[in-house]
């Protein structure tokens, strides 16, 4: 079963489809972006249905209903946590350790299961230490070191400027004595420090450093390192840079991934702001439409957005390996610049942008109309990115069958 195209593709190809100018059909639209003229008519048709011109469900209300359930079960299990804390602690002679309710509620024979992040919530406790301790008896030097933390949590929430000297005088009135090195090392590990503490100091203004290596870098004879774009096959090596362009209600940025094997733009995602959310859905996006891209390498630049534990998450979760190129070395990146260079030329500075919803109907028509399927390429033998994967993956498929 082939793949769901990104949610932000279905948009575009409505979008385009919608201000489409009369006498284009449908059926060559969708061939545009390689779609069926079926498929582009059930997405119009959603899309009717979220914007409200045709009755029914929206994935909106869809959502929201899902939402409001899953609100609900939690209710019920928020309010049975406080019902059974509240039986819990008023039986006597019971010590203050919450840990055997967590346990309780999260059997599977109790009527209403609660798990035990929804417990550990209700009552603020952590979940950490639950595990450890379920998983060893506490023993003594344990029970007497939660007893004295309990007395310094209750004195820092009661004077939170006092540094920890001053708490273990308010822990002694509460019945628990200590060492001011133990009192600094319980609140040292919980973070429980004076609101006078020193200010943080300012980020720095260098560029941060790479979180991955240069895989594309190569050293010459002349000791000059420069970087090498190739593959052998799909899904091997994807560039990736984000440009942006002036439109009347302001700027609008784009992030494009271009597999070096046939030039082919194989996701990109556009919004109005550069974050890391943008870097990841391109990712995503390309993801989803090419399928298996365990081991591809991802090359980029320096930038933030591709240093973010967002992104960096996004390329392990899908088995990918992360590349990274020089500080103010645009050379190092420049098969994916050469594309933005053209367009720049072909749509960014053919005219002024009204708008952000205008500009980006022009560049994902352009992408998926023109580059991809009319713009033949010298480098793939006069062939546009797409005539050129179908007929390699062609020749490749006949070249394995032959030889088996």
């Amino acid at each position: 079963m082939p793949k769901p195209y990104p949610q932000e593709f279905r948009d575009d190809v409505v979008r385009v489809a919608r201000s489409r100018e009369p006498g284009v059909h449908l059926k060559q639209i969708a061939a545009d972006f390689g779609i069926s003229e079926s498929c582009l008519t059930g997405w119009m048709k959603k899309a009717d249905v979220e914007d409200g011109a045709k009755p029914g469900p929206t994935s909106e209300q869809a959502a929201e209903n899902r939402e409001l359930r899953k609100r609900l079960r939690l209710l019920e299990q928020e309010n049975e946590v406080l019902r059974r804390a509240a039986a819990y602690l008023s039986q006597a002679n019971l010590p203050k350790m919450m840990y055997p309710l967590v346990r309780e509620l999260a059997a599977k024979d109790t009527p209403i299961r609660v798990p035990v992040t929804v417990t550990c919530r209700v009552l603020k406790i952590a979940r950490q230490p639950y595990y450890r301790w379920l998983a060893s008896p506490v023993n003594d030097a344990e029970l007497v070191e939660a007893y004295r933390a309990n007395a310094l949590f209750d004195a820092h929430g009661d004077d939170p400027e006092f540094g920890y000297r001053f708490l273990v005088d308010e822990a002694l009135e509460a019945g628990e004595s200590m060492a001011e090195r133990t009192a600094w090392r319980i609140c040292s590990s919980n973070g429980w420090w004076s609101a006078f503490g020193k200010p943080k100091r300012g980020k720095a203004k260098k560029p941060g450093p790479p979180v991955h290596d240069g895989l594309c870098a190569v050293v010459d004879k002349h000791g000059v390192t420069r970087h090498e774009f190739d593959a052998d096959a799909p899904n091997e090596l994807w560039l990736t840079d984000i440009t942006e362009h002036r439109t009347g209600e302001g700027k609008l940025y784009l992030c494009a991934i271009k597999d070096v094997y046939s030039n082919r733009i194989v996701g990109y995602s556009i919004d109005s702001r550069m974050k890391s959310r943008l870097a990841v859905a391109a990712l995503n996006n390309a993801v989803a439409r090419r399928g298996d891209v365990a081991g591809c390498v991802v090359h980029s630049d320096r930038g933030s957005q591709f240093r973010s534990r967002k992104f960096v998450h996004a390329l392990n979760r899908h088995a990918m390996v992360g590349s990274m190129g020089r500080v103010g070395a645009a050379g190092d990146n420049a098969a994916v610049e050469s594309f933005f260079a053209l367009l720049q030329k072909n749509v960014l500075d053919r005219r002024t942008w009204a708008t952000r919803e205008e500009l980006r109907i022009a560049i994902v028509t352009w992408i998926e109309r023109t580059y991809h399927r009319r713009r033949r390429q010298a480098s793939l033998g006069r062939l546009t990115p797409i005539e050129y994967e179908t007929i390699m993956t062609t020749n490749e498929t006949t070249t394995t069958t032959q030889a088996a």
